[in-house]
């Protein structure tokens, strides 16, 4: 079957990454002819699985489910299209030192036995602090599939911020306090009001401060913990999941979906400058010097990069532009693929042959002063000496990617500084490989084995993930989730609602509302801004 591909669309996407993807199923399922350019051999950005040692694959930078919505899931048929999630077997796993070990199952009445072994108490208290996250996760889960106000936006932004401020009067004084608590206190804050043990709270912490490059005692990482309750597998919440082809297998079902409808994907097509005529974005100019005319643009690159390398300077007012560049970014990840002869033996939970736990989110960083301790020997030194890691085996999931007997496993480590201290650079592969060792020293010290395990190894420092993915600062959120770059603030103060500061450009990555993750949020959010303007002929 031929396609015949226009001379001009109505919306031209900057970069084939999941949000991108996105918003061109939405699009070209309204009827709007769509043409997404990935700069990659591959769409996908950061969500890409490729094999990185013979034999093995997996996950390239992003690597788990449990964000991706529900409802992009539906709208654009994702499983039709031959997505396949599977469900951990538990949720996480925290080796502690050589005989304890705290593991999360998905059973209230399962997490409660295994941090008894702590603190009865604590284990009393669970319940508790897990219904009161759930009723302020409800609230704001309400608030991600929505356009955040815009401040300055006139009379109808105004309506509907009293409409958010009327369902937060609805809830009980109680459920305000830990609603206020999550927007304004740091993560060991916030779990120490709840918890004693330094294990169960540094436990807890860890996902206030993934991708954050912040201390768990900075201010607003207990929203950060929040934004990781959001998510769901299966219809079930508080599970995470693997993609069956890894993470690639998402924007893979994503781009068959939009092509289904319509959509146009290029690959091999960077694109160098978005083209602004008469103050109107009319198009883009590719790296080949190739120009794409559309009606409106759509960016799913981080916004510091958009106005920083792709919008014209003279298209957006000096002062406003300043704000854009000087959005936060830098979330201190580095991400490691390691190709493995057996799965580590730890020493905490021995063996060899595969257990539960090795399905899990096996997290080193078991208390509120080494997650601190870590992100302090960064800001110092460039790195951590002893760094938080998240392990995950996703191939005692999926046996595809890896051949039999052997496994991958995924290492995504904090922190990593954006940029290294002194005279001392990302780009010197040294660095790298260097910080890599550190990673391998201490997860082998908790599963003796690792060391002498790994068969090949795929290493990503910050500078590595902003060259291959565009992530500037290696940051994964396209800026960080601080109390300053949230909602109406997010990516600065009035535009919040995808519509960029030049006429027809729209923002439809994570440096958008809600932020970020494989949610595919922003995207859909955006889509649906860019809809309601086409019709209204708005562009």
């Amino acid at each position: 079957m031929s396609i015949t591909i226009p001379e001009s669309f109505d919306i031209a996407i900057i970069g084939g990454g999941h949000n991108g993807l996105t918003a061109a199923g939405y699009l070209a399922r309204a009827g709007l002819s769509v043409a997404v350019l990935e700069r990659a051999p591959v769409v996908g950005g950061a969500a890409i699985t490729e094999e990185f040692h013979e034999g093995f694959r997996n996950s390239v930078a992003s690597y788990t489910v449990s964000l991706l919505n529900p409802k992009v899931i539906r709208d654009l048929e994702l499983p039709r299209y031959g997505l396949e999630v599977v469900e951990r077997p538990v949720a996480t796993f925290y080796p502690v030192d050589g005989e304890r070990y705290l593991m999360m199952p998905y059973s209230l009445a399962g997490r409660q036995k295994e941090i008894a072994k702590f603190s009865v108490g604590d284990a009393e208290r669970l319940p508790a602090f897990e219904a009161a996250i759930e009723r302020a996760t409800r609230v704001v889960q309400d608030l991600v599939l929505r356009t955040p106000p815009n401040a300055g936006g006139g009379f109808l932004e105004l309506l509907k911020g009293a409409g958010l401020g009327r369902r937060m009067l609805g809830l009980s004084l109680d459920d305000k306090r830990v609603l206020a608590d999550l927007f304004t206190k740091s993560v060991a804050d916030f779990l120490g009001q709840w918890f004693e043990s330094e294990v169960v709270r540094g436990a807890l912490a860890f996902d206030g401060i993934v991708g954050s490059y912040a201390s768990p005692h900075t201010p607003g990482t207990a929203y950060v913990l929040m934004h990781h309750y959001f998510g769901e597998v299966n219809g079930k919440t508080g599970v995470w999941g693997h993609a069956i082809g890894g993470m690639g297998a998402i924007t893979a079902a994503m781009a068959r979906s939009a092509e289904a409808h319509g959509a146009v994907i290029r690959t091999n097509a960077a694109v160098a400058k978005v083209v602004v005529e008469n103050g109107r974005a009319g198009g883009v100019v590719l790296a080949s010097g190739e120009r794409i005319r559309a009606r409106a643009v759509a960016a799913n690159v981080g916004p510091r990069l958009l106005f920083r390398d792709l919008v014209p300077a003279e298209a957006v007012p000096a002062e406003l532009r300043r704000r854009f560049l000087n959005i936060k970014t830098g979330s201190g990840s580095f991400r490691m693929n390691v190709a493995l002869a057996e799965l580590p033996d730890f020493t905490c939970r021995p063996g060899t042959r595969q257990q539960e736990h090795h399905g899990a989110g096996i997290i080193i960083g078991s208390t509120i002063d080494y997650l601190d301790r870590a992100y302090l020997d960064a800001r110092r030194h460039g790195w951590s000496v002893e760094p938080v890691v998240e392990i995950v085996i996703p191939s005692t999931l999926d046996p595809t990617l890896a051949p039999p007997g052997r496994y991958v496993a995924s290492l995504f480590v904090q922190h990593a500084a954006p940029e290294l201290p002194a005279l001392r650079s990302w780009r010197d592969p040294a660095e790298r490989e260097a910080f890599a060792e550190v990673v391998i020293d201490t997860v082998t010290r908790h599963a003796p084995n690792f060391r002498n395990s790994i068969l090949g190894r795929q290493v990503l420092s910050p500078w590595d993930l902003e060259c291959r993915f565009g992530l500037t600062g290696g940051d994964i959120f396209h800026g960080q989730l601080s109390l300053d770059q949230l909602f109406s603030m997010r990516p600065v103060l009035g535009h919040a609602d995808y519509r960029m500061p030049v006429t027809g450009l729209y923002l439809c990555g994570s440096g958008a509302h809600p932020g970020g993750g494989v949610s595919g949020l922003p995207g859909h959010n955006a889509a649906r801004e860019i809809i309601a303007d086409m019709r209204r002929r708005r562009v």
